[in-house]
């Protein structure tokens, strides 16, 4: 019997050794913080607690002298947690990674080395197409920190700032309906007995409206929330475990609830600009001394009668209603701000470590290739190209 015959030869048929795939190595990281230089922006990035967490992985952190100081961070904070102190801005946008809380200037642009990465927000509705020129020009690589996903799909910065926001704007009403103010009604939220409670209306049932009805509930208010969306108006009820006011926006409800009430917070948000949903017929007919919490003052603001203050002059009065309208209500609290941040950043930039750099990370990290914006130069977020009519590619076919 004939011996059946074989393409390969005994030698090729032992038994061979497996090529198996080698262990990324991981990187370390440079990163810069330069001190913010937006108008009233006193947050910071990273706190002490976070800048040791990552030198002890062996990373370096270049930090420009007093970029902590509005956060209450001194600069003998971060060089005891292992930070380099430099009063040199411009050493400290050379560095190959950028850490930021505002969108750096077009100044600042022109200080950071090319082929450098930059994680900041973005704030797309206050940019300019220079700016994504000058990225371009500069072939950086860019994340906007409000558009990263966590594993559950959810905005980790978005939320986090947006809980500030919700408990904020009930702290800053209380204080103004105080009577040391000057159109303070000389109302207290704190539920005395025998003392009918202050009522809040809410506009707006998403996380800065949750937050909201949250702490008007635990300081005692009357608390009735506003929005079109049926699961939301639900979810905010399961969430605070108890059974709130909660309507869809109808005029007559609504005028009804905006006449008896003390406190109205806007919190609503919409895809280009915040809807007008109270009008300035509503507002005169509110009780004098209420008082207008218009969270949504950044998208435009949902009160016909808002307009842009600052933290220096952050109210006005029309119609006899107080109207608080300040885009930036986090910056109020700074320190609680930047403590925040720094717990989205942190575990980011440890990632970016162990993989080898961000390239590898946003590769292997759907979340995180959701927040690029830039790749070497190269744009790659659609709602971005049509906003400013510029041209783009798909981040998938980029990174492989």
């Amino acid at each position: 019997m004939s011996k059946p015959t074989s393409p390969f030869t005994k030698e090729q048929l032992l038994p061979q050794e497996e090529t198996i795939e080698v262990a990324r190595k991981k990187g370390k990281l440079f990163i810069g913080i330069p001190k913010e230089t937006s108008y009233q922006e006193k947050r910071v990035c990273l706190t002490p607690d976070a800048v040791a967490a990552l030198t002890a992985h062996g990373h370096r952190v270049l930090l420009e002298t007093n970029a902590g100081i509005g956060a209450s961070f001194s600069d003998r904070d971060y060089s005891e947690a292992g930070a380099e102190i430099t009063n040199d801005k411009a050493k400290v946008f050379g560095c190959p990674i950028i850490l930021k809380v505002e969108p750096p200037s077009l100044e600042e642009l022109e200080h950071i080395n090319p082929q450098s990465v930059l994680i900041s927000a973005l704030q797309l509705k206050t940019q300019t197409k220079d700016y994504f020129q000058a990225l371009a020009k500069k072939r950086i690589t860019a994340l906007g920190f409000e558009f990263i996903r966590d594993s559950d799909g959810a905005y980790p910065a978005v939320r986090a700032l947006s809980e500030i926001a919700g408990t904020a704007a009930v702290l800053i009403a209380s204080e103004l309906m105080n009577s040391v103010s000057t159109s303070g009604s000389g109302l207290m939220m704190g539920n005395i007995s025998g003392v009918p409670p202050v009522e809040v209306v809410i506009l707006g049932a998403g996380t800065v409206g949750e937050f909201a009805a949250r702490s008007a509930v635990g300081l005692g208010a009357n608390v009735k929330v506003f929005d079109n969306s049926i699961t939301k108006l639900r979810c905010i009820q399961t969430n605070l475990g108890r059974t709130l006011y909660t309507s869809t926006i109808q005029p007559k409800n609504l005028l009804k609830a905006l006449r008896r009430c003390d406190v109205v917070i806007g919190a609503v948000r919409g895809k280009n600009r915040a809807p007008v949903i109270v009008t300035e017929t509503m507002v005169e007919r509110m009780k004098q001394g209420a008082v207008v919490i218009d969270v949504s003052i950044d998208m435009g603001g949902c009160f016909e009668t808002s307009e842009v203050t600052s933290h220096d002059h952050p109210t006005f009065e029309k119609h006899g209603v107080v109207h608080y309208c300040v885009p930036n209500i986090p910056s109020r609290y700074a320190r609680t701000s930047s403590l925040s941040i720094s717990n989205i950043f942190t575990p980011y930039l440890l990632q970016i470590g162990d993989e080898g750099g961000i390239e590898s990370a946003v590769r292997f990290d759907r979340g995180l290739k959701s927040g690029l914006y830039f790749y070497h130069g190269i744009l790659t977020s659609k709602p971005i190209a049509d906003w400013f009519d510029l041209s783009y590619r798909d981040i998938n076919l980029l990174i492989i």
